[in-house]
């Protein structure tokens, strides 16, 4: 076997660590006594119950989601320390108090299914016993997701649980007949549309085992091998290390689906790696956070949300997936481009020889990994569920891992995998739980149709501020409609960023998707497009301060300002902030619309393309040489008219940037002239 170059070495442990440091959902309290290897097995048997269900049968779904939550919750009460409920007697470094809510919390999840076959003539009339383990329900539901995940999303949760109770005493279009508490408590939990409602659903049957099916292939060298083949094939151009964290963060993500992940284990080796040959520590830091970022909307395994997302629409996993390729290239060309030309500007070398591994000895020891993601992908092509793909992948996993001679597994390797796997998915099956209360409200009032309304008549009204000067442009230019979807886009993206500075991805997704998709809906954007538009931006919250925890992650690792670092990641992924608007005035990007056609596909994907590719060289400020603010900003709305998916404004793009580049090509060649 062949020794990489330590540059290129991945130290999982060491990722590990730093993303414990970066990631709030991974702090978890030390345990002593009994109750370290009783976590240690309960979790490992979490990750056994949803590895062998996924191949050998999924359980009634009453029963699988009840057993699912029963198990995360109260391993939650368990690893997550509660802050002032931490006060008192300890028993294995767990308070009392926390033994007795993860008992109550079982008690209460595991009641539903045992009455189920009751429900049939209680749903609507909850008796005292459904209303009071439905109260204990909700209460701890929110108290383990503040411990997951912070004060944020269970305040959010809260305020929608008192919009349902007194909504009767709001004016408006908001105004709804409200309800009392044991009817809220029979809508979201002795139903399907609240606590066990979808979001439950997907994180039981779908997440869990992607999650698993990453951290094991991750450990069985799949990741090593996605770095040494992105270091021998970008590694020795100019600001090589940082084309190397693009396009291994683009492999990496395709099987991790979490930003932070992503960051803390392929930066580990880029970060460093981009500031030895000459990048500045927060540019380091931002290349790999923005793009790592992109993890999430990478198929074939994009995180969380994209399980819920085939929920809600019912539409395959396959259809998903094929409609997030061609804007996940968006996002990382953007990445690509903006690299290069900072490489180029600042006269960057690429790896030496000495630092790069050997394309031969790579692909020989490497190939082998990659046969788990193949096969789980060749199964999802193929029609089956998500799960038993899953199941195989995983399955593939541990038999390659076992006969790899370049990464063997062990039984030790293959236990703590299904035990990291498991802590993994705690804090996102506390949040989906919780989100399930909001949708529970939104079915409950209506308030989906409401916010949309609102939000929708707002954009109308703005737009019709515009109408003299719509008048006055060419017809095709612009339109009335056109302009209310603009605002509509522009009201609903800030929205995402701004909740999601709090929320997580998954969570915020699952609450806009009940609350502002059927505003974009409405005006005629098809749904899948309106869905991603969501996603997108609330995935571009990881980038954008004051809370990007993505950033966060990537300048511990560089030792740069948080903040700086943040910026300058969301400048790199300006192409996610632009790109979503394309897909959503001209979802033919997204290929699986009804509209089809391969002629427009081809003109607004190059189109959206060439657009990125300018953009990057205006925000970089360097085109064949270094270029002055004006052409700087010449640049950047040129490439916003390229962009857009309307044939004159791309024409009047090009015609902005043509003589902008001309002109810097030319003080380019008297530049070497003169030198």
């Amino acid at each position: 076997m062949t020794t990489q170059p330590k540059a290129t070495q991945l130290d999982l442990e060491a990722a590990a660590r730093l993303e414990q440091e970066a990631d709030t959902e991974l702090r978890f309290r030390t345990l002593t006594g009994f109750a370290a290897p009783l976590a240690s097995v309960l979790l490992v048997a979490l990750s056994v119950f949803h590895y062998y269900t996924a191949g050998f049968g999924i359980l009634t779904e009453h029963w699988h989601k009840s057993i699912h939550l029963a198990a995360v919750l109260a391993l939650i009460f368990m690893l997550f320390p509660g802050g002032w409920l931490s006060l008192g007697p300890r028993i294995g470094n767990v308070p009392a108090l926390d033994w007795v809510m993860a008992a109550a919390v079982v008690a209460a999840t595991i009641y539903l299914p045992l009455i189920f076959d009751e429900l049939t003539f209680r749903i609507g009339m909850p008796n005292d016993t459904d209303v009071l383990m439905g109260t204990i329900m909700v209460v701890l539901v929110l108290e383990a997701t503040r411990r997951a995940m912070g004060w944020v999303l269970p305040v959010i949760v809260i305020v929608f649980i008192l919009y349902a109770l007194y909504g009767n005493l709001l004016s408006g279009v908001l105004s709804h007949p409200g309800a009392d508490w044991a009817g809220f408590v029979n809508h979201v939990y002795l139903t399907q549309e609240g606590i066990f409602g979808i979001p439950a659903k997907v994180v039981a049957t779908f997440v869990f085992h992607f999650v698993l099916f990453g951290v094991i292939a991750t450990r069985m060298g799949l990741g090593q091998f996605f770095i040494d083949l992105a270091s021998v094939i970008a590694g020795r151009y100019p600001g090589g290390p940082a084309k190397v964290a693009v396009l291994s963060s683009a492999m990496f993500g395709s099987i991790s689906g979490s930003s932070i992940a992503n960051t803390v284990t392929t930066g580990s080796l880029t970060i460093p790696a981009m500031k030895k040959i000459g990048y500045k520590p927060h540019f380091a830091g931002a290349v790999e956070a923005a793009a790592s970022a992109g993890g999430q909307i990478t198929p074939p395994i994009m995180g969380a949300a994209a399980f819920v997302m085939i929920e809600f629409l019912e539409i395959p996993l396959t259809t998903l997936l094929l409609a997030a390729s061609v804007p996940a290239i968006m996002h990382f060309w953007g990445v690509f481009v903006q690299v290069h030309f900072e490489a180029k500007r600042l006269g960057l070398r690429g790896m030496t020889e000495e630092e790069l591994p050997k394309l031969w000895p790579t692909v020989r020891d490497g190939w082998p990994t990659v046969i788990p993601l193949v096969l789980l992908v060749w199964t999802i092509v193929e029609g089956y569920t998500p799960y038993l793909a899953a199941f195989y992948g995983i399955t593939a996993c541990i038999v390659v891992g076992f006969i790899n001679p370049r990464n063997r597994l062990t039984l030790k390797d293959l236990y703590y995998a299904f035990e990291v796997g498991a802590r993994y998915a705690l804090a996102v099956g506390a949040a989906a739980a919780a989100v399930g209360m909001v949708v529970g409200v939104v079915t409950l009032t209506g308030a989906g149709f409401r916010v949309g309304f609102i939000v929708t008549q707002a954009a109308a009204q703005t737009a019709a501020m515009f109408q003299p000067i719509i008048d006055i442009l060419p017809t095709g230019w612009a339109s009335l409609q056109g302009l209310t979807l603009f605002l509509t886009l522009v009201f609903v993206a800030l929205i995402c960023i701004a909740m999601g500075a709090g929320i997580p991805t998954t969570a915020l997704y699952i609450v806009l998707a009940a609350i502002a998709a059927p505003s974009v809906v409405q005006l005629g954007v098809p749904p899948i497009a309106a869905h991603l538009f969501i996603l997108y931006y609330g995935i571009l919250a990881d980038l954008t301060p004051p809370v990007c925890v993505a950033a966060y992650a990537a300048a511990g690792i560089a030792g740069s300002n948080p903040f700086r670092t943040g910026l300058t990641a969301f400048r790199l992924g300006a192409a996610k902030a632009t790109v979503p608007f394309v897909f959503a005035y001209a979802p033919t990007m997204l290929i699986v619309v009804d509209d089809f056609t391969w002629a427009s596909f081809a003109f607004v994907t190059a189109t959206c393309a060439l657009g990125v590719l300018v953009l990057g060289l205006g925000l970089t400020g360097y085109a064949f040489t270094h270029m002055g603010i004006f052409s700087q900003v010449g640049l950047v709305l040129s490439a916003l008219l390229m962009i857009a998916p309307n044939g004159p404004l791309t024409a009047v793009g090009v015609g902005i940037a043509a003589p902008i580049l001309a002109f810097n090509w030319l003080r380019s060649r008297r530049a070497r002239r003169s030198g």
